[in-house]
């Protein structure tokens, strides 16, 4: 592959999903974009790279951008997160007026397992018949289809899953685990990308969008962070992962004491702790 074909792919890449892929990462261009060149005939990434040229090869350019982002996901993942949600949620209900429903974004979805988790955890909570929105979104057609069926496999639900969950929550179907009716229910999966236009998903209570701008450069993760603020409601908690955070890039999002990669807009930081 020669640097100007692996810099126009990555390029694309980056305009259409944030993802920022550096030249050693040409082993993973070379891995993941293999079975598209099969697909479509194509002899090589320098062939790829000028089949993308072409204005017509949209759907092309989504199948390279989903190949090379990565979907990793698990339940309950980090512990920390769902522990605070568990403390804040009660409150943020009785803030709300009656009839209004809780919102719950898991942006950047995967395949699910921390949006069900969420369902999970309020199905053990008891906020006086309050409704929730659970909303998953992945801008990965293919995860988010295999978030809508709920099929998980013997290693996926071994990841962070408690036992007794498992036995609640899942049932066994064709050598797989499903999560069940009841608790698939609570969540609806949807395509979506942080760099598009987040308006329409309105606005919410809670947002994870936890381990995404590790892949992204300075700007991206500066546009993507003051995207989220907006859509946060004001005493809202936005998660983001471990290693990730708004300092020095946002002045819309302030840390919460005491709890690591929890966040909210900067006058009620205090208040949701």
């Amino acid at each position: 592959m020669t640097p100007d074909s692996f810099a126009f792919i990555t390029g694309l890449v980056k305009s259409r999903s944030g993802l920022v892929l550096t030249p050693d990462k040409g082993y993973m261009l070379e891995t993941r974009l293999g079975p598209l060149l099969k697909r479509d005939g194509l002899a090589s990434l320098n062939a790829l790279a000028t089949r993308l040229r072409d204005p017509r090869a949209a759907a092309l350019a989504d199948a390279v951008t989903e190949a090379l982002t990565t979907n990793e996901s698990s339940f309950f993942r980090d512990g920390k997160p769902f522990e605070h949600l568990r403390q804040v949620l009660p409150g943020l209900a009785r803030a709300r007026q009656a009839g209004a429903a809780l919102r719950i974004w898991s942006a950047a979805c995967s395949t699910g397992q921390e949006a069900y988790s969420i369902a999970m955890l309020l199905r053990e909570l008891s906020l006086e018949g309050r409704r929730v929105e659970i909303i998953g979104t992945d801008i990965s057609g293919n995860v988010v289809a295999r978030a809508r069926e709920g099929y998980f496999t013997q290693f996926e639900v071994q990841r962070g899953l408690p036992a007794r969950l498992l036995v609640k929550h899942f049932r066994q179907e064709d050598g797989r685990w499903r999560v069940s009716p009841e608790v698939r229910g609570m969540a609806r999966f949807e395509r979506g990308n942080l760099l598009g236009d987040l308006r329409g998903f309105g606005r919410f209570d809670v947002i994870f969008c936890r381990n995404v701008l590790i892949y992204f450069d300075a700007p991206t993760k500066m546009r993507v962070l003051n995207a989220l603020a907006a859509q946060l409601l004001p005493d809202g908690v936005l998660y983001l992962g471990g290693a990730e955070t708004v300092l020095g890039l946002t002045d819309r999002l302030v840390p919460i004491a005491g709890e690591r990669g929890a966040y909210a807009r900067p006058r009620e930081a205090a208040l949701v702790g």
